[in-house]
């Protein structure tokens, strides 16, 4: 689950993390009214959104005088923002983020994540902030410092020592950045989040470190022990198929390819996604219907998938342990009788009952059904379909 720069910051402001003084608004009124309430003659405008690379896509704006403050919020307030994180549709801007300004010295880039290769957390730093990262890693990748934490040890001194040379910080610096730092590991750790991204990283004049912007992600397993966290869920940023499949008990991801999935059990649907990558295609989605599916959760699995006008083939790939072929297969058949299937649907079924999904599929009288008799032959006649 992904939240709001202004929602992260007031989780750091708990834990002393340093942050500028700011306040959301949802109107322009609202914006001016904020800017004078935070004094100061300098102010950033800032779209609220759940994607980065906002400042590239103009929702992010430095206002010299209330005016600009007005003028920034009104054209920025309702603007369908596009960067590289949304894709080419955009987002809808509903709320700005207004925040003062400070004398900035230098700009770094800060992370911390869970690093799944070495099942350590992650700290990534870079004295190029305020940039991409994946920019900064393509074209300086020395300048990107990466320290492993191990979580029965923790963060310490030697970490944060380590973080603060490759930054090339003095001693002060480096003092001021481990305290940062250790309060930001242990707002990862109490919050179970996924991700806690800083871009940039502010040493002010003064010397201090601020986070200027903020970015978190958690883990939604977690969500139940974090239900302050589960409070600032914004429906309205979530992709609404993705959303309309939690509702159904599916793991649904929505991408930009053309070949839909539909597994069950989350290492399979990784397998086959990576099939079809293997095989030239892209897949469009991320679909594990679980292991209690019902012919009405397939249906609706179904559903979604047709929905989307990039798909040209549909992937069907379970097998039967928990859940039942003849379940699946009725759950597709459930699916035609209300959604128009004019797609060829590629069908691998095997395991439990895979006999009797089979028949129930060759009776169905539905065209367009191709039948598989193992995982490779499903991913040629998948290529064959959509070439």
């Amino acid at each position: 689950m992904n939240i709001h720069e202004y929602q992260a910051k007031e989780i750091f402001a708990k834990f002393g993390v340093p942050t500028l003084k700011g306040k959301v608004a949802f109107s322009v009124e609202e914006a001016v009214n904020n800017a004078k309430e935070l004094g100061g003659n300098v102010w950033a405008v800032k779209a609220q959104i759940h994607a980065g690379g906002r400042g590239l896509g103009g929702g992010v704006k430095i206002a010299k005088n209330l005016d600009e403050v007005k003028d920034y919020a009104s054209k920025i307030l309702g603007m369908n923002l596009v960067t590289h994180q949304t894709g080419p549709e955009g987002k809808l801007v509903r709320k700005l983020y207004i925040e003062s300004g400070a004398n900035i010295e230098k700009e770094y880039y800060l992370a911390l994540l869970f690093n799944r290769m070495q099942e350590q957390i992650t700290i990534i730093a870079s004295s190029e902030g305020g940039m991409s990262i994946e920019e900064v890693a393509a074209k300086n990748p020395e300048k990107i410092a990466k320290v492993n934490i191990d979580p029965a040890v923790g963060f310490k001194m030697f970490h944060g020592v380590e973080v603060a040379n490759k930054l090339g910080l003095n001693k002060d610096e480096a003092k001021k950045l481990i305290s940062f730092i250790d309060k930001l590991y242990k707002l990862y750790l109490a919050k179970d989040a996924n991700l806690v991204e800083i871009n940039p990283l502010i040493r002010t004049k003064e010397g201090d470190f601020y986070a200027l912007d903020a970015k978190m992600s958690f883990d939604d397993s977690s969500l139940y022990r974090n239900p302050d966290i589960a409070e600032l869920k914004d429906e309205t940023e979530e992709n609404p198929a993705e959303l309309e499949a939690s509702n159904y008990g599916l793991s649904y991801v929505k991408l930009d390819g053309d070949v839909a999935c539909m597994v069950n059990g989350a290492g399979l649907a990784m397998a086959t996604m990576d099939i079809i990558n293997y095989s030239g295609c892209k897949p469009a989605n991320f679909l594990d219907v679980g292991g209690g599916a019902s012919a009405e959760t397939v249906a609706k699995a179904f559903e979604i998938i047709l929905r989307d006008k990039n798909v040209k083939v549909i992937f069907i790939n379970i097998f039967g342990g928990i859940v039942r072929c003849d379940r699946i297969a009725n759950g597709v058949l459930e699916a035609t009788k209300t959604t128009k299937v004019d797609i060829p649907v590629v069908v691998r079924l095997d395991g439990t009952n895979a006999k009797e999904a089979k028949e129930i599929l060759d009776n169905s009288g539905i065209k367009n059904i191709h039948a598989a008799s193992d995982f490779a032959d499903g991913a040629r006649l998948v290529k064959s379909l959509v070439k």
